[in-house]
């Protein structure tokens, strides 16, 4: 390879490409970052004068306003960026295939397959190409094809993908549990996975300790990212299987839970019960794994990852149908109030959020929702645009007025903390609150007069 310069492009301004870049940028003073999007507006968002990010992250607009405009920038001119910076990681958008082969189930690779062919156009020099977008097993092998054939500049391909979790990712960044980078065992593949690790290691080795930075080949650092999601997706699926089973026979979920927790061999993360889970990653990759495996003639580990889907399915039409039969057997022309429509707490992100599933669901029931959340209601509005007559509202005072039943869906830190005595007052006898994050003080909503559910419980 000729003799390559450290500059930086991210292709994708979203989720992932946003905040890791961000950090980077912090992290490696010496090296320009750019970072970009075909989408303008997205683009106008990470460039605003008053740093309205397009998405919300705690702790990002910190980074940002220290490395914006120092080493860190955003662009809508890809072609530019690519020609400038011989580091190219790709971080576009890979959602489920929802149309022939694989549909539902496989990851759609048009956007991906469209990005390594403007890579290879736009080049004029060698190029070290990093997969950050969660992929198929082997998707570095076709972009490897793509990029290397005729081509006038030699490319290598790795695999670095990401393990941030939403609401957390810039501690999640800048203290990794792990970073994975897989290569190919060449020695061009051996170069460009050293160079990924001097990013990850921080200018003077001040960011990620050597011992937590890992590499593998590429198919396993492929392979590992989908593992791990389906992992504790697995986990959440088997702890609300159980929570369903506490509630029949009178035990308590927090209780079973604490205990298995307490075995070192389980540990006590991610077995918390709730509405299931939501996010652009759990569902996406266990479905891909279960494509995966049928792929390769593996139809019973097939079935086995695809019930952890219909478990979380499954536990959002439980909700439901606990309110309906808390509610005597009628939701029609009743009001709830939905506390939280973002997947989880400290993201606006609504992808695959379990509220979206449920609010579907009393929809079809006639009922007359209104939805609060601090930071997820513009994207509720674009999610919910074909139901009619949803109440958007910001204050969740306003939207529990008149209400028969509060559904708490997310547990933003605060919810426990309001003015549950006044909320009462304002609603409709008798009043529910069916808390499905557990995480509210439920013997003190019982005291104001509330009836209130929980999750196995």
């Amino acid at each position: 390879m000729s003799r390559m310069n450290k500059n930086i492009v991210c292709i994708g301004a979203g989720y992932i490409g946003g905040p890791t870049m961000a950090v980077v940028a912090k992290m490696n003073p010496d090296r320009k970052v750019v970072v970009v999007d075909i989408n303008a507006e997205r683009i106008k968002a990470w460039n605003s004068k008053g740093y309205d990010l397009p998405i919300y992250e705690p702790g990002l607009v910190d980074v940002v306003k220290e490395v914006r405009g120092r080493n860190l920038f955003f662009s809508t001119d890809i072609r530019k960026a690519v020609k400038e910076c011989d580091i190219v990681f790709v971080g576009v958008n890979t959602p489920t295939k929802m149309f022939g082969r694989g549909a539902g189930r496989a990851s759609d690779l048009q956007y991906w397959e469209a990005t390594a062919r403007e890579i290879k156009e736009w080049a004029t020099g060698d190029k070290i190409v990093v997969e950050k977008s969660t992929l198929p097993v082997r998707t570095a092998a076709a972009m490897d094809a793509i990029l290397n054939d005729h081509a006038k500049y030699g490319f290598t391909v790795l695999s670095n993908p990401e393990f941030l979790a939403e609401g957390t990712a810039i501690k999640d960044l800048l203290e990794p549990d792990r970073v994975l980078i897989g290569g190919p065992s060449t020695k061009a593949g051996a170069a460009a996975v050293a160079e990924i690790v001097s990013i990850y290691r921080g200018k003077g080795g001040r960011w990620v300790p050597a011992e937590k930075v890992l590499t593998t080949n590429v198919w396993s650092a492929e392979l590992t990212k989908l593992a791990a999601n389906a992992m504790l997706a697995q986990r959440v699926s088997s702890v609300n299987a159980l929570a369903g089973l506490c509630e029949a026979t009178g035990a308590d979920i927090d209780e079973v839970a604490r205990v298995i927790g307490a075995d070192r061999r389980i540990g006590p993360k991610f077995l918390k019960a709730g509405p299931g889970f939501g996010g652009s990653c759990f569902k996406k990759d266990v479905l891909n794994l279960v494509y995966l495996c049928e792929s390769f003639g593996l139809h019973t580990a097939a079935e086995y990852w695809s019930q952890v889907i219909k478990m979380n399915d499954h536990q959002q039409e439980r909700i439901v149908s606990r309110l309906f039969k808390e509610m005597f057997n009628t939701l029609a022309n009743k009001k709830i109030a939905v506390f939280g429509f973002a997947f989880k707490a400290d993201t606006g992100d609504t992808r695959e959020t379990p509220a979206g599933t449920v609010v579907r669901l009393l929809d079809e029931e006639h009922v007359r929702i209104s939805i609060t959340d601090p930071k997820a209601i513009p994207n509720a509005k674009k999610d919910l645009a074909d139901l009619q007559g949803i109440e958007y509202q910001t204050d969740p005072y306003k939207a529990a007025k008149g209400a028969d039943a509060v559904l708490l869906m997310t547990d933003w830190k605060d919810y426990p903390g309001l003015d549950w005595a006044k909320i009462f007052k304002s609603m409709r006898k008798p009043a529910l609150v069916f808390d499905t994050r557990n995480c509210l003080d439920a013997a003190a909503l019982r005291k104001l007069g509330f009836k209130v559910l929980n999750i196995g419980k």
